[in-house]
């Protein structure tokens, strides 16, 4: 009796066993990310830190990373009498990069801070935008200049002012600047760009000629600081801005390219008032699976630290709640779709000691509930 009764009590636990194993979810063991060390302080006595980084994907596959390269001092533009823009580039998803290039390397006395780029989907060219200053001469005044690249970055046509084109007479003596990262080309060819008039506003501008001209959109966006633009599937335009002391994210819409728009808080973006990246992953219109938008940021009120990314299905109305990237010091962010699918992502690590690559794959930052690549369309 008693052996009968073992053997049925040990059956009944080896269905149990058998039963948990099979409805448990099995989740992959997943390895810590590796963070490459793309512009380190360290690197040189002669160069004090490196800032800003921003990131493309270049039409034939290759990453593009540009930053600042602060040489006497770690200040911003109207602090430092030598910012270079400085360059690295990848041809295998970033796996290895060239050395440090210069880029735009003006005379001692005159610095050039806060990159941003957009890449022309049609022509195939890379515009580089970033903000000048020549200190001895006119201190306190800033100008905006862009570069083009026609072979995916390996060589660059001389600067252009462009600041005539797309500000105001009267924002001559104005703290403006581009912001820095990325700006994007609608699904209708439109280049489209964000800047900053700390006394106006946050404006957008534009071009319909593939960079050879541009014009600003004349709506100040209110509050705005540096923001992030994205197209939305249904063609309306959305802007995700930085704001300095709420601890979450500012949402301005528009439907009509930009002619009236909309705003709101999104307190489920929690930020400490810091540069963030927002990307498109995948579009519905674009024959995708999902609409997929993604976020980074420093994913805390209190400061600078606990890099994280979200993925959006809705078109950035709600948000996952994130992995994290890195929980240490983390701020400025900047991400871009790799060719293989995964994403790439650069951010300042460390208090600024460090400005680190690494790459994600979709199904890392959903737990393998969703692994779709976008089409290339």
């Amino acid at each position: 009796m008693y052996k009968q009764l073992y053997k049925y009590l040990l059956c009944l636990l080896l269905f149990v066993v058998i039963s948990a194993c099979a409805n448990k979810k099995v989740i992959t063991e997943q390895k810590p990310l590796e963070f490459i060390n793309l512009f380190g302080s360290d690197w040189s006595d002669d160069i004090s830190c490196y800032r800003v980084p921003a990131i493309v994907t270049a039409t034939n596959g290759d990453l593009l990373v540009a930053i600042d390269e602060r040489v006497p001092s770690c200040g911003d533009l109207k602090w430092s009498k030598e910012i270079n823009i400085v360059l690295r580039r990848s041809k295998d998803n970033g796996k290895t990069w060239t050395e440090i290039e210069r880029v735009a390397d003006h005379p001692y006395g005159q610095s050039a801070s806060d990159p941003s780029m957009i890449v022309d989907r049609e022509t195939g060219d890379i515009i580089l935008f970033y903000n000048y200053m020549d200190l001895d001469k006119e201190k306190d005044i800033y100008y905006l200049k862009m570069m083009r690249s026609k072979d995916h970055g390996v060589s660059w046509g001389a600067p252009i002012d462009i600041t005539s084109q797309i500000t105001k007479p009267s924002w001559h003596k104005d703290f403006k600047f581009i912001t820095s990262g990325r700006g994007i080309q609608t699904n209708e060819g439109k280049l489209i760009h964000t800047l900053v008039n700390l006394e106006s506003g946050l404006h957008l501008f534009s071009s319909d000629d593939h960079g050879e001209s541009w014009s600003l959109i004349d709506y100040p966006l209110l509050p705005g600081n540096e923001s992030k633009i994205v197209e939305l599937d249904n063609g309306d335009w959305m802007v995700n801005c930085r704001l300095n002391g709420p601890g979450m994210r500012q949402i301005h819409t528009s439907k009509n390219n930009g002619a009236t728009w909309t705003s709101r808080r999104d307190s489920s973006l929690v930020d400490p008032g810091c540069n963030a990246s927002i990307i498109r992953y995948s579009a519905v219109s674009q024959g995708d699976d999902k609409n997929r938008l993604l976020f980074s940021n420093a994913n805390s009120k209190d400061g600078r630290i606990n890099l994280t990314m979200k993925i959006s299905y809705d078109e950035g109305q709600t948000w996952s709640t994130g992995k994290t990237i890195y929980a240490g010091g983390s701020a400025y962010s900047t991400m871009t779709v790799l060719q293989n699918g995964d994403i790439g992502l650069v951010f300042e690590k460390d208090d600024y000691k460090e400005n680190v690559f690494t790459s994600v794959s979709l199904d890392w930052l959903t737990d393998g509930a969703d692994k779709t690549t976008p089409s290339k369309k």
